[in-house]
């Protein structure tokens, strides 16, 4: 995908006052606070035409919306609500002002220009011009707020990313101008994709995280309805860093950046292994326990978390982003969507142990500092592959009495993908640019030459 290269306006100075938030007295407020919208609950697809049909509830919002933000219908005709989360509305509208200014973050526009003659590229561009308005809630935090703009300001160079074209303040209500995407809802396409057509996804996915990761940036909430997808340019944008934070935020030194020696020691001399000496079981643990709760950023969505962030990392890295990518490569080949959809972390933690057995997230939770025991009997010790994980859910296990279904070549490369981005251990885990060059991705460049072959013969 080409590069998004945002020209920004001459917008209104957005103030910020640093008050001191207050943490959270629970962790379910926390929660409550951190939560991104179920999944299945998100808008997920715009449509083609500019006069689609609008529900009457989505007027009177449209109106409402323009009654109390003074002047935006001057600059933008507001057309339909193409998204809602937990943090924030997103409108589709015209531009009516684009000819003011410089617009370097229009791609569409970039390419119809390139195979126009150098005359109609000198006039003004009379089509319509759409963009994304994002209200961004009033209940969310001004400090989140000021970090959404200022991380998109930094990004606005970045391949695959959804660049800021500028942002506006009235009284207490903030708005974001960003390009308006075309694409499908996540849940029209997943379960008829090919693997080549997977390989495209997640190059330009991976693009995206490139980016973002290279600058230092968690998403946080990395899941389809935050990659805006169109299947038939296979060119998708990350969207929505609401959530997002740079690396190093409020981090704070974790047993998994140790050593392996310095980690045996601390386990070694733990509150747990001295429970243990004192004669007590394995399972037991302190009846008077006065150290304070581990605290630790558990933004994003339910289902799409990582491990380190379900157990309280307290030193957390871009790696989480990768777990929720491979969440939804499982969620592709496995035909199923939710994929995970759990309660709460606790639920969320169990459903993971379910795939990869106790032992190993024994093994996880002491990585980070943590004790995992459950007495629960149809959690297996070694877990389940996931080669066998896919085969269930996709019904290639049921009939004992037909030849035994296996993966297809293509399935079983994109399997071996998928366990580099599944990978418990977050220092084990593949990163974005690593992603890029592994043999299951570096075949979408091979599988693009190969149609640009077949058209050339066409066309002679």
């Amino acid at each position: 995908m080409a590069k998004a290269r945002v020209g920004l306006r001459h917008a209104e100075h957005i103030d910020v006052h640093e008050d001191d938030i207050q943490d959270m007295q629970d962790d379910e407020a926390q929660e409550t606070l951190d939560e991104s919208m179920d999944p299945l609950e998100e808008s997920g697809r715009t449509v083609d035409s500019s006069d689609e049909e609008v529900e009457d509830a989505v007027q009177e919002d449209m109106a409402r919306f323009e009654e109390t933000f003074v002047g935006i219908n001057k600059r933008f005709r507001l057309i339909n609500r193409i998204g809602e989360g937990t943090f924030s509305t997103v409108y589709k509208a015209e531009d009516l002002e684009y000819n003011k200014y410089s617009n370097d973050w229009d791609i569409d526009e970039r390419e119809n220009r390139k195979w126009s003659s150098p005359a109609h590229r000198r006039r003004p561009s009379r089509r319509p011009h759409y963009v994304a308005i994002k209200k961004i809630y009033v209940t969310s935090s001004p400090i989140r707020i000021f970090n959404e703009l200022e991380l998109l300001y930094d990004l606005r160079d970045s391949d695959s990313v959804c660049p800021l074209i500028t942002a506006f303040r009235h009284l207490d209500q903030v708005v974001a101008v960003l390009p308006y995407f075309q694409h499908h809802d996540f849940r029209d396409y997943y379960r008829d994709m090919k693997i080549s057509e997977m390989r495209l996804y997640f190059k330009s996915l991976f693009t995206a995280l490139r980016s973002v990761h290279a600058k230092g940036i968690i998403h946080r909430d990395v899941k389809p309805t935050n990659f805006l997808y169109n299947p038939a340019q296979s060119r998708g944008v990350l969207v929505d860093f609401g959530l997002a934070e740079r690396e190093g935020t409020d981090s704070q030194n974790c047993a998994c950046h140790m050593s392996d020696e310095d980690r045996r020691y601390r386990i070694n001399n733990s509150v747990h292994a001295q429970t243990q000496s004192s004669g007590h079981n394995a399972s037991s643990y302190p009846k008077n326990d006065t150290r304070n709760s581990r605290r630790a950023n558990r933004a994003g969505t339910r289902g799409f978390r990582a491990p380190e962030v379900l157990l309280k990392c307290t030193q957390q890295t871009c790696s989480i982003d990768i777990w929720s990518v491979g969440v939804i490569l499982l969620t592709m080949l496995s035909r199923r969507f939710p994929f995970f959809h759990s309660a709460d972390d606790i639920d969320a933690f169990l459903e993971i142990t379910t795939i990869f057995g106790r032992k190993k997230m024994r093994e996880t939770s002491l990585l980070h500092g943590q004790i995992f025991e459950t007495n629960v009997p149809s959690y297996s010790e070694g877990g389940h592959s996931l080669e066998k994980i896919i085969l269930w859910c996709t019904g290639r296990t049921g009939d004992k009495t037909q030849p035994k279904k296996e993966l297809d070549d293509d399935e079983k490369e994109a399997v071996q993908f998928l366990y580099r981005l599944l990978e418990c251990n977050p220092a084990k885990r593949i990163t974005a640019d690593e992603a890029l060059r592994h043999p299951f991705l570096t075949k979408a460049y091979e599988d693009s030459e190969a149609d640009e072959d077949m058209v050339d013969l066409v066309e002679a």
